[in-house]
């Protein structure tokens, strides 16, 4: 038995040692915070849209993709006849034409993407935008660009309007305190680039001979009031 204690004794002063070694073990230091890299930058604080702001933006989608449509079928309806005569206009009319699905495409794309329901009174623009393309071709180039003249006076003053009353919702939203989301943002870009296009096609059309067209007062003033009725429905049904 006395020879046991020794062996005994050596095992506890064995493990003792070994916990003693571990415990006094120094764990490695922790990196020093990198002071160079920037703090994450905090969450945007974006406002909800009342159900009028989105009533709103769900008119302006669904007007200008009815509008889009529109100038499409114009400018299909028109090209045949007015190439026929004037085919040195080819390159101009396809440019026009272009810029058109191009806006088109951005506004299927929105509606699809914000379930927005477009106008109820889609094949209605379908026919009489058809039509009015076709006769203003028939009379002349002079009354075709009479016909974009009218039509893109209208629609940059309607975009016009469209972008003040959203830039209206950003002063307000800013001066409440809340960020604008960089969708509301990118829907402002958009609607402005695509201004300035029908507008161009506005410079396009006076240069074209657009004020020599008889009756151009007449011709501009009818085209521009269905332009405007057009425009009022579509926003609604």
């Amino acid at each position: 038995m006395a020879s046991s204690r020794p062996l005994l004794r050596t095992a506890r002063q064995l493990t003792t040692s070994q916990f003693r070694h571990i415990s006094t073990t120094p764990s490695p230091p922790s990196p020093p915070p990198d002071l160079n890299t920037p703090p994450p930058p905090p969450k945007k604080k974006l406002k909800p849209l009342t159900p009028q702001q989105s009533s709103l933006l769900s008119s302006f989608l669904r007007v200008n993709q009815a509008g889009e449509l529109a100038a499409t079928l114009i400018y299909t309806a028109q090209t045949p006849p007015i190439l026929a005569r004037e085919p040195h206009l080819r390159p101009l009319m396809k440019h026009m034409y272009d810029q058109e699905a191009d806006h088109l495409r951005v506004f299927n794309s929105l509606i699809a993407t914000h379930r927005v329901r477009p106008t109820a009174l889609y094949p209605l623009w379908s026919v009489l935008a058809t039509g009015l393309g076709w006769s203003t071709a028939v009379m002349g180039k002079e009354a075709a660009m009479a016909c974009t003249e009218a039509v893109e006076t209208e629609i940059g003053g309607h975009y016009n309007a469209q972008i003040r009353k959203l830039l209206e919702m950003v002063t307000e939203w800013e001066r409440e305190g809340y960020d604008v989301g960089e969708e509301f943002t990118e829907l402002i870009k958009t609607l402005r680039r695509i201004r300035d296009e029908e507008l161009e096609h506005l410079d396009h059309a006076v240069e074209h001979d657009a004020q020599k067209a008889e009756p151009h007062w007449l011709l501009t003033g009818v085209i521009r009031a269905g332009c405007r009725g057009a425009i009022w429905v579509s926003e609604r049904v």
